[in-house]
């Protein structure tokens, strides 16, 4: 089993940048391809951002392309997601996973979830 817990999350006006934080224990933890999704009320979950186990390739919602950035400690089990430039719309619960399957853009192929941080930007 690999727990992971998301933080960083909070209320924050449009334009403004939050940094969340996954904490990951395990030790096959550098294994795994991470990713970002999050949830609105009402809607499906939908992926934000993904990072191969090295930390050399990211991958983007088109969405959110060049207003976030992932990155990855594997050092201290941890992932990040730097929002900057946000939006009302970026309003939603936020969950960092750890991949099972093949597609990175699907969340059925995750196979570890944490319990999710709400970010709520306002306008």
């Amino acid at each position: 089993q690999v727990q992971l817990v998301e933080s960083g999350g909070g209320l924050v006006q449009a334009g403004g940048s939050l940094r969340l934080s996954c904490a990951a224990s395990g030790r096959s933890f550098s294994s795994y391809a991470m990713g970002w999704f999050r949830q609105a009320p009402g809607k499906e979950r939908e992926f934000v951002a993904a990072i191969s186990s090295s930390g050399a390739n990211t991958y983007y919602a088109d969405s959110v392309k060049g207003r976030f950035t992932i990155s990855r400690d594997n050092a201290k089990n941890t992932v990040f997601l730097q929002m900057n430039s946000l939006k009302p719309e970026d309003t939603a619960v936020y969950y960092c996973a750890a991949l099972r399957g093949s597609s990175l853009y699907d969340y059925k192929d995750y196979r570890y979830w944490g319990q999710g941080t709400q970010v709520t930007v306002s306008s």
